[in-house]
């Protein structure tokens, strides 16, 4: 090889090399520019879907946990089914239902085994952490008393963080659901690998 195409491919590999870093530095501090494009265009669609949804919805019956569960009952994986808001990570956004792969590139989503907020039991939202918006890119940063409210036709639920866990990917045992209402909030961690699931506890203080 001479000596100018030892040139080029070492300035070939230097860009290349300063382009995986950048971008790497980009999905770190910030999130994957084209997943979040899909997302993003997921949830204007879904927004429009729920708000329509939420505007013709009949009022809350006197029973809140027979609503809820008509609700959830009714809905399909992959549909919209409320809004999540969480003020510390600045957080707005369409809960979608499900949790498997094409769901969760829509947005966070409610785990399918788990409940509705009204029905008195477990209600557990996974999400992307670093890719498709990564709503929750910055979990980490929620604290003991740190508000969490999930919008739904029936109603609005706030719940108070009280605490995390970090729990190996395989372990089901934070699905099983309590005999009290309670929000869990899953990602992977750490960020960037799925060895395990950061999982953030939270109670409820008003509906």
């Amino acid at each position: 090889m001479s000596r100018r195409s030892l040139k080029r491919l070492s300035v070939a590999l230097i860009v290349c090399g300063a382009a995986t870093l950048a971008w790497t530095v980009l999905v770190w501090q910030w999130r994957d520019p084209f997943t979040s494009l899909y997302t993003w265009l997921q949830q204007r669609e879904l927004a429009g879907r729920y708000d329509a949804l939420a505007a013709s919805y009949p009022l809350a019956q006197a029973d809140l946990a027979a609503t809820a569960r008509r609700y959830r009952l009714q809905a399909r994986r992959g549909d919209p089914l409320g809004r999540l808001r969480i003020e510390r990570l600045g957080l707005d956004i369409v809960l979608v239902n499900g949790t498997d792969t094409a769901t969760l590139k829509k947005g966070p989503g409610r785990h399918l085994r788990t409940f509705m907020p009204g029905e008195g039991k477990l209600v557990y939202v996974a999400g992307h952490r670093t890719t498709y918006l990564a709503p929750f890119g910055r979990i980490d940063r929620l604290r003991k008393g740190d508000r969490i409210s999930i919008e739904v036709p029936y109603g609005t639920f706030t719940y108070v963080v009280t605490g995390h866990r970090i729990v190996e990917a395989d372990d089901l045992s934070v699905l099983r659901s309590p005999q009290q209402e309670t929000l869990r909030l899953q990602a992977c961690h750490p960020r960037f690998f799925a060895s395990h699931r950061y999982i953030v506890f939270a109670k409820p203080v008003e509906s």
